[in-house]
C-alpha cells in the first residue's frame, strides 16, 4: 500500500489545496484513491450532522467513500490549536487509533493522503505533535510551503524536523498565497537548492483555487 503525509509551513498556507490536487493527480495512475484528515479542529453544519471543511474538501477529490469516523477520526468543533480544541471538547487525540484508522483506509485503497493540522510540530496534546502523528504513520512528507515572507526559514525548519524523526521529505509544494511578496521567483529558487526534495507542483494565486486544475500542475513523472 502506498501513502504520503502532506503538511505546511504553517496553518493557511494550503495543505487542502494541495492534498486534493494531489489526490486528483493520482487518480490518473491508481483506481482506488483516498484522502485523511485524520485531526480536523473546526466544524460545519452538513445536513443533521457535522463536517469538517478539510476532511469535506478531500472526500470530493477521492474516488472511493468510506464512513466518516475513518478518514476523519477526530472532529473537533472549535477552529483552534487542536490541543486547544481537544481540551474544551473533552476529548484525548489517540495516534494509536488514528493509525488503526489509516491502515483500514489503506485496505480498501490503491494510494491514501494524509493531511495533517497546521504545521508539522502543532500540539495534539500535552505531550505530542503532529510530527508524532507522521512517525506513527511512517509515511513519506510532502510539505507544503506558502511562498510568503518567512517561509524560507519554516521551510527549511521544518524539513529539518522531518527529517530529525526518520522520515523521508518526498517532495514539497508552492503555494503562492501573497501576490504581493517580492522576489517571489528568488525564493522558490532558493528552496530549490536548499530543501534536497524535488518541487512537486507550483501552485500560482488564486482567489477561488480548484484542486482538479491544480492536480494538472503536479509532476507527472513523480506519480
Amino acid at each position: 500500500m502506498k501513502g504520503l503525509f502532506v503538511t505546511g509551513t504553517d496553518t493557511g498556507v494550503g495543505k487542502t489545496l494541495a492534498a486534493a490536487a494531489l489526490l486528483h493527480a493520482l487518480r490518473r495512475h491508481h483506481a482506488r484513491v483516498l484522502g485523511m484528515k485524520p485531526v480536523a479542529a473546526g466544524a460545519m453544519r452538513v445536513g443533521s450532522g457535522w463536517a469538517s471543511e478539510d476532511a469535506l474538501a478531500l472526500r470530493a477529490a477521492s474516488s472511493i467513500a468510506v464512513p466518516p469516523e475513518l478518514d476523519n477520526p477526530v472532529l473537533l468543533p472549535e477552529p483552534m490549536s487542536p490541543h486547544l480544541a481537544a481540551q474544551r471538547a473533552g476529548v484525548h487525540i489517540d495516534i494509536d487509533g488514528i493509525v488503526r484508522c489509516y491502515w483500514q483506509l489503506a485496505q480498501r485503497a490503491d494510494f491514501v493522503v494524509v493531511e495533517g493540522a497546521g504545521g508539522f510540530l502543532v500540539p495534539l496534546g500535552e505531550h505530542q505533535t503532529g510530527a508524532d502523528l507522521a512517525r506513527a504513520l511512517a509515511l513519506p512528507v510532502v510539505l507544503v510551503v506558502g511562498l510568503r515572507l518567512g517561509c524560507l526559514n519554516h521551510a527549511l525548519l521544518t524539513a529539518e524536523a522531518v527529517r530529525a524523526r526518520g522520515l523521508a521529505l518526498a517532495g514539497w509544494i508552492c503555494n503562492r498565497i501573497d501576490p504581493e511578496m517580492l522576489e517571489p521567483e528568488e525564493n522558490v529558487a532558493y528552496l530549490r537548492t536548499q530543501l534536497g526534495a524535488p518541487l512537486l507542483a507550483d501552485l500560482g494565486f488564486g482567489t477561488a483555487p480548484d484542486p482538479r486544475a491544480a492536480s494538472l500542475l503536479v509532476r507527472s513523472d513523480w506519480l
